[in-house]
């Protein structure tokens, strides 16, 4: 997911006359979204909410939610050395990811900042998928000088959605996709569906139990057609933008453009970062051979990280949206800033993440929080608790197969 420009839409400005793609499954997104909230990403219309966001989201906690994906950049490396090109260019070792896995990962540049963030599936030794919220061709040819690989920029020739939610599963097997059940997390499928094949990958953006359906675009309003009418008995939901994001920040997961900002597109110097101060230090492996940044990571991780990512349990009910983080309570000392706040209904408290200066992170953090109480607004300083677990992490999301809601 990203966040881009939202679109006031009237009935003089809408999507369509400011020229926003559609994906294939807009026919029907399109007659969902009631209050016509859309905004643009990658060129495409992409829903912010339909009709409730909610309802959207108490869907991916309760029962399940479907999430129009496709404008996500896909891109295809096959090649003899695809392997080699993509662990000489992301920090995981790809040599270990296996056949019909799916591994997140990162990019970043010689200086270690982080370009961007993804999942890479494998297909086969030599054949693999890239997806990315942002385009990032130009970057990825570059990588692949010196190296025997093609790479085809897939990302409007395949048509993918999110389903997630408890009665996800449920849902796919009444479908008659026979045998997803036995799907780990992070595992690739293909189910024969509608003269075609359906694609489920094991994944998601919610923390919850979740999959990801891949067809070709002339299969993408049957297959919404078969999820709505069969998930009527499941609680189907479709689902934007805004719940998306509060199902994310529940589980932990950075969102670009948010907490970070890709270092290609930063202005001021220090204003990108790398994966240690995102907490990504786990996808930087050291023990395989040269990678991009490589040296200036293996240089931080010596001397430490100037700043680090925190998940914070803040004081109160009131969300701290763009908040200012101190190390004492009367505000005199700036340590950081929070990038994403919720109250959250599933863990009853009111989270963030924030981006906190490292010589800082291990003390007292304050954070001041404004809101408005009568149309006034009201500062409130409140006491934050550092959490290292993510806030939401349901035992449904790892059990294979999963149970039956």
């Amino acid at each position: 997911m990203v966040h881009q420009a939202k679109l006031q839409s009237s009935e003089n400005i809408n999507h369509i006359e400011l020229k926003l793609l559609k994906s294939p499954f807009h026919e029907r997104t399109e007659a969902l979204n009631l209050n016509r909230a859309w905004e643009d990403w990658s060129g495409y219309a992409s829903a912010l909410h339909y009709k409730c966001s909610n309802l959207e989201y108490f869907a991916t906690r309760n029962t399940c939610a479907v999430f129009d994906v496709s404008p996500m950049c896909k891109y295809r490396f096959r090649g003899k050395d695809a392997e080699a090109m993509l662990n000489r260019m992301v920090t995981r070792d790809v040599a270990k990811q296996g056949l019909n896995r799916v591994c997140y990962n990162v990019w970043c540049t010689d200086r270690g900042r982080v370009i961007d963030d993804g999942t890479l599936f494998r297909f086969a030794e030599d054949d693999f998928m890239l997806c990315c919220a942002e385009p990032g061709l130009d970057w990825f040819l570059l990588s692949a000088v010196g190296f025997d690989v093609t790479i085809e920029d897939q990302s409007d020739s395949l048509a993918s959605l999110a389903l997630q939610g408890p009665t996800s599963c449920a849902l796919l097997k009444a479908m008659g996709i026979s045998g997803v059940e036995n799907l780990k997390p992070f595992d690739i499928g293909r189910y024969p569906y509608a003269g075609g094949e359906l694609m489920v990958s094991r994944t998601g953006f919610t923390g919850d139990l979740g999959y990801e359906l891949w067809v070709e675009p002339d299969l993408a309003l049957p297959l919404w057609d078969d999820l709505f009418s069969t998930g009527a008995n499941y609680g189907i939901q479709p689902m934007g933008t805004e719940s998306l994001d509060l199902a994310r920040l529940e589980a932990g997961f950075i969102s670009p453009m948010v907490e970070f900002h890709g270092a290609l597109h930063t202005v001021d110097l220090g204003h990108d970062h790398s994966p240690f101060e995102l907490g990504l230090g786990w996808l930087v492996n050291f023990k395989k051979a040269h990678f991009n940044g490589r040296e200036a990571l293996l240089l931080e991780k010596e001397k430490g990280s100037k700043y680090r990512l925190l998940k914070l349990d803040i004081e109160g009910n009131k969300p701290a949206e763009n908040s200012i983080l101190y190390s004492n309570k009367k505000c005199t000392k700036e340590i950081g800033y929070v990038t994403s706040a919720m109250w959250s209904p599933v863990v009853k408290a009111n989270i963030a993440l924030a981006l906190v200066e490292s010589r800082y992170a291990d003390g007292d953090i304050y954070a001041e929080v404004y809101h408005q109480k009568e149309l006034r607004w009201q500062r409130k300083v409140s006491q934050c608790t550092i959490k290292t677990k993510p806030f939401w992490a349901p035992e449904r999301a790892k059990l294979t197969p999963p149970n039956d809601v």
